[in-house]
């Protein structure tokens, strides 16, 4: 699996979310940055569990392991583009 095909079935089953980032060179490790209003007033396990959902299962499987930052699109905006 690729960092690319991660992030376009998190988009994919997101339509929401915007950016999605998603990092990594040894196709079982990731790190992803996905930005969505449907966060709003979750907390952030609340939040990777929805972004785990989006990902059907891959998690543990063809994913071995995936760092999330996972933040509303006001809290993306107080970051900035560059984190």
């Amino acid at each position: 699996m690729t960092a690319e095909q991660i992030a376009a079935l998190i988009s994919e089953r997101m339509p929401e979310a915007d950016p999605v980032r998603v990092e990594g060179d040894d196709g079982v490790h990731f790190s992803a940055l996905v930005v969505s209003p449907a966060f709003e007033g979750m907390r952030a396990v609340q939040r990777h569990q929805r972004v785990y959902a989006a990902l059907q299962g891959l998690i543990g499987g063809a994913i071995h392991a995936l760092a999330l930052d996972t933040l509303t699109p006001a809290e993306w905006a107080t970051r900035g583009p560059l984190h």
